[in-house]
């Protein structure tokens, strides 16, 4: 007789369970017994006793390069990352591709609170704020811009330190990048439990193309990368912080271990959550930045409030739907949704300060003007003329459809089908870097192209991700896959629009997990045998090496440096890259 209440023997589950499990399908009843606290809090795997015996180091020493490996692994990334991204930072010394935009309404919003209109130079404006360094008289006409200012003031500070130049708007961009590599490491090494696979996904994406020419140009969509990066480690964080809570509130038996309760897992409340507020206004600068973080915000607040339930559920609860929305959605949209809209107001300030008399920031004073009157009339004027820019900015957005050679289908990006030149010269032999026998001339160009083989490797990745999510209901596959989806899928509604491969480098961190998960699952658990461990990690250092060596191979391009001609040919792998 089986005494198991809720649970269907073996051979009565539902065929479709059966079915599935061919598959790698994994049903609840096959979850391992064992201490709760185990499975709420996972330990951090260490490295094994044989391996510090094989490199000849002493118990003790091994001990301290353990503890302190979990900071100092991530940080040696980060120097590395640091080191590439911030090399020669002002070359090219052009502004290249939307730095015509991004870099001058920076300065001018540092300056005065609003953009400003550069049409009084002309042509001539980019050429002059390269030769005149910053003593370039600031216009006065307020500009019509279609981003939100957060990005371009933090693109702003660098310009305030270094000075208005290729070095100063960019350093920013570098610093922050560089800071992604060390949140992708720690992330990476909480949700996988080791510091081995966080720092490989840290090391990916340190030599990731795209990310690394991201970090060297002043364009908005790295500063949004970072802060979304930066709300999904909050809310990683939260994660663990709350199931720390809920293990510690459940009672021990007599021999010690914890093991569910479902009367503490319904009603538990986790009380103050101060890394999910962290979470609402990284995700509100994000939206600050650029809309698409809007997107961003909705997936991550799902995601948060399913992990709540899957808390409860592993607590023992039964009920746990209901209960998280009687003690958890609510405090979570508070944290989130109001938190984040604040601070994308707040981020307005300057604009709201300005002047409602014309001079002041671009429709400013549309509430005094054409504005006047109307249902909503008992408003602010501020309110008022900030949501109609908002709504015009909104019109443009959904009919940009202008056509340009750089434009691409979201199909096409992670397969890296048309990347962005952002910088194009061809120097003669014996100039700007062209060597003297060069016999033609050079091709010196910054793209924007991921690393081949690590987005081609992430194709596979987001496969496995997938598998594992569906078929093991492995939480961090799916958080990896939600990071994916809130910033790709959103663009395949606007495949009409004209979009860039460059907006996929907000997902390219969740790329870099993805492959880091799979590589951890060709190197295999600790308890495979010597021989699998060993052709395991053989195949993952090979696919690493290879991605290094792939980076190393598109360096000139990453970074502008004049290569001859056939050079340039030969690493034009795609026609489309052309």
């Amino acid at each position: 007789m089986d005494l198991r209440q809720g649970q269907a023997p073996h051979d009565q589950r539902p065929s479709w369970q059966q079915r599935l499990r061919r598959f790698g399908y994994a049903p609840a009843t096959d979850a391992p017994a064992g201490d709760v606290r185990d499975r709420l809090v996972p330990p951090y795997t260490e490295p094994s006793p044989r391996l510090w015996r094989a490199l000849g180091v002493p118990p003790l020493l091994a001990e301290r390069l353990t503890r302190w490996s979990g900071w100092g692994g991530p940080l040696l990334v980060t120097l590395l990352a640091g080191v590439l991204r911030f090399w020669n930072l002002g070359s090219p010394r052009a502004v290249i591709f939307d730095e015509t935009y991004y870099a001058k309404d920076a300065w001018a919003l540092v300056h005065r609170g609003f953009e400003v209109s550069w049409d009084q130079y002309g042509k001539n404006a980019n050429d002059m704020v390269l030769q005149q360094h910053g003593q370039l008289a600031l216009p006065t006409d307020p500009a019509y811009v279609v981003h939100p200012p957060v990005g371009k003031y933090v693109i702003g500070v660098g310009e305030l330190v270094f000075g208005f130049d290729p070095f100063g708007w960019r350093f920013m961009t570098a610093l922050l990048g560089t800071l992604s590599v060390l949140l992708v490491c720690r992330i990476g090494r909480r949700m996988f439990r080791s510091t081995f696979l966080g720092c490989l996904a840290g090391t990916l994406m340190a030599v990731d193309g795209l990310h690394f020419v991201m970090s060297r140009t002043s364009l908005l969509d790295g500063v949004l990368m970072f802060f979304v990066v930066a709300a999904f480690g909050c809310l990683v964080v939260d994660r663990d912080r709350a199931r720390e809570r809920l293990a510690a509130a459940l009672p021990a038996g007599p021999d010690g271990r914890v093991r569910p309760d479902g009367r503490v897992a319904d009603a538990f409340r986790f009380g103050w959550r101060p890394w999910r507020w962290g979470a609402g206004v990284m995700l509100g600068l994000a939206v600050g930045t650029k809309w698409s973080g809007l997107y961003v915000l909705a997936a991550f607040c799902v995601m948060t409030v399913l992990w709540d339930v899957g808390t409860r559920k592993v607590a023992g609860a039964r009920h746990p739907y209901l209960a998280v929305l009687k003690y958890d959605t609510g405090a979570a949209f508070v944290a989130t949704v109001p938190v984040a809209l604040v601070v994308y107001v707040a981020s307005w300030t300057g604009w709201i300060l300005s002047p409602t008399d014309g001079t002041g920031g671009y429709y400013r004073n549309w509430a005094a003007t054409d504005g006047k009157g109307g249902t909503w009339s008992f408003l602010p004027d501020w309110l008022r003329s900030l949501w109609h820019y908002e709504h015009e900015v909104y019109k443009f957005h959904v009919n940009l459809d202008q056509p340009h050679t750089y434009q691409s289908n979201p199909w096409s990006w992670i397969v890296l089908g048309r990347p962005v030149s952002y910088f194009y010269e061809s120097p003669s032999p014996g100039s700007d870097g062209c060597p003297v026998d060069a016999g033609e001339k050079c091709a010196r160009e910054v793209l924007a192209i991921g690393t081949p083989l690590l987005w081609w490797a992430a194709c596979f990745a987001i496969g496995y991700v997938l598998w594992r999510w569906a078929f093991r209901r492995d939480w961090r596959a799916g958080a990896v896959a939600c990071g994916i989806a809130a910033g790709w899928a959103p663009w395949f509604f606007y495949q009409e629009r004209t979009i860039f491969l460059f907006y996929a480098v907000v997902f390219l961190p969740f790329l870099c997990l993805a492959v880091a998960m799979m590589i951890g699952a060709i190197v295999g658990p600790p308890r495979s045998s010597d021989t699998r461990r060993v052709i395991g990690a053989t195949a993952a250092g090979v696919l690493a090496l290879l991605i290094a060596w792939n980076f190393i191979y598109f360096w000139p391009l990453y970074t502008g440096q004049a290569i001859p001609i056939d050079s340039w040919r030969s690493r034009m792998w795609l026609d489309t890259w052309v």
